[in-house]
């Protein structure tokens, strides 16, 4: 593992924003609402912002919640690709459409309890950070928007993988 990913989250943006950079609708998308654009764990604070907008939809029927889903990692991909391209970042730490989607992934069952979603923020952000194979193989290896989409992508499925278990095997026993 390179230092490169084990310093996935920068304390800072990786660069300068340009004066008025987040009033362009794509940019302030990919940086989360302007989620993306704090000093310190953006991805972090990414992560947090998506919550309050996946409550928004999380009350869609399973097809179509998905749908939803597969539609945000598909324009992430330009999103987060057109935004780097303008920042000439490959993957500057304030992008964290790849994180509102990574979470959507991991709060795809549909906790009704706010532990289900701290269980969710928790998991996906140990996974995100921590780039565990096959994350970090993807991350290294994968270009542009799609390079930045797929490892959050991949540490939301993993996160969901977790939460389905203890669902499954652990939860049973506790209740």
């Amino acid at each position: 593992m390179t230092d490169d990913n084990l310093m996935h989250e920068p304390d800072a943006p990786a660069a300068i924003l340009p004066p008025g950079f987040l009033r362009h609708p794509v940019h302030f998308l990919a940086f989360g609402f302007g989620s993306g654009a704090a000093p310190k764990a953006p991805g972090t604070w990414g992560s947090l912002a998506a919550i309050p907008v996946w409550y928004a939809f999380a009350w869609l029927p399973p097809m179509a919640y998905w749908l939803v889903v597969l539609a945000a990692f598909v324009v992430g991909i330009w999103l987060c690709g057109k935004t780097a391209d303008d920042l000439k970042v490959h993957d500057h730490g304030g992008i964290v459409w790849d994180e509102f989607v990574g979470m959507w992934i991991a709060l795809g069952l549909f906790p009704d309890q706010i532990y289900g979603v701290l269980m969710a923020f928790m998991l996906f952000r140990f996974f995100d950070v921590l780039k565990p194979w096959p994350i970090n193989w993807l991350d290294a290896r994968l270009p542009g928007g799609l390079g930045i989409m797929v490892d959050d992508v991949v540490a939301g499925i993993m996160a969901l993988a977790c939460l389905w278990g203890i669902d499954t095997w652990v939860m049973p026993y506790i209740v």
